[in-house]
């Protein structure tokens, strides 16, 4: 190359060092700061409903009676446990209208029974899905819960509609207003209890084959079929029963819709507690996994 042409070339740039912040760059799928990942929530709210409104609809399509089953199960349910705890065990001595009574305990378990189940296993049905995107994972277990209360909706106005028609005929009063609160105070323990359980499933699958006897001893334990008072003497021994939280969600709307009665407070205060406790507890404990989930 002649000197001529030399010249007229550009000179090299020089090299510039150029300082970086490591400490504003975070590892792939780290699991970012509790506040910002309730933040990250609030920014998936569209796909959490849009997600639970298209479970709900596509539900019992593949059946030929569709979503008449969300109310033909419980209905079921319920006729069986009249005709064995009602007609021959005669657990209904001392009940007053013992098939309201009888009515709003199935159906009221029948929804914390498919949320929590729901959440519980909402990881590890949709490993697929936690794999192979980037998003909080407790959109999942949210988003179950969202579509059960969904589902409930028609199954609670049922169950209002068969109080009503079916005798002895109960009258509607302002009380009933009291049951959207208690709702969503059992909605909010289900989604606690959920997010625990969700954790545990997705390291400890065995897990799940022990929710169904967990449940159906809950069942059993919450007065559904019976009345505490009918078997237990023992003050120290009620009062513990009677800490249950789905059996003061149930004695709240049994207040409110039978007998007319406005629940004790203590009543709501215990509500409260286990569903406030369930649902911070749930949700840090299921925050805390958040970088394992579809690993295993």
């Amino acid at each position: 190359m002649s000197a001529k042409k030399a010249a007229l070339l550009p000179e090299p740039a020089v090299v510039q060092p150029l300082a970086v912040d490591m400490r504003r760059l975070t590892r792939v799928g780290a699991r970012p700061g509790f506040l910002d990942y309730l933040v990250r929530l609030w920014d998936f709210r569209e796909f959490i409903f849009y997600d639970a409104r298209a479970r709900v609809q596509s539900g019992t399509r593949r059946d030929r009676l569709g979503s008449a089953w969300l109310l033909l199960n419980p209905v079921f349910n319920g006729l069986t446990y009249y005709v064995i705890f009602g007609l021959l065990l005669q657990t209904s001595g001392g009940i007053e209208n013992y098939v309201g009574y009888l009515v709003i305990g199935i159906f009221i378990f029948q929804g914390t029974s498919g949320a929590i189940t729901s959440g519980a296993r909402s990881i590890h049905s949709n490993k697929s899905v936690v794999q192979a995107f980037n998003f909080p994972r407790a959109t999942l277990p949210i988003g179950m819960n969202i579509r059960e209360m969904m589902s409930n909706v028609p199954l609670i106005l049922a169950m209002l509609l068969i109080i009503t028609l079916i005798p002895p005929v109960e009258k509607i009063t302002w009380l009933w207003l009291l049951i959207i609160p208690a709702l969503l105070l059992q909605s909010l323990f289900n989604l606690g209890v959920g997010l625990i359980l969700a954790r545990i499933i997705s390291r400890v699958h065995d897990a799940t084959h022990l929710l169904p006897f967990f449940m159906r001893a809950w069942m059993y334990g919450s007065a559904i079929f019976y009345s505490y008072e009918k078997f237990v003497t023992h003050p120290d021994l009620l009062a513990v029963l009677k800490m249950n939280p789905l059996f003061n969600v149930i004695d709240i709307l049994r207040n409110c819709i039978l007998y007319a009665q406005p629940p004790t407070w203590q009543s709501w205060a215990t509500l409260a507690v286990w569903a406030l406790g369930a649902l911070v507890v749930g949700m840090v404990f299921f925050w805390q996994g958040e970088e394992s989930y579809g690993r295993n």
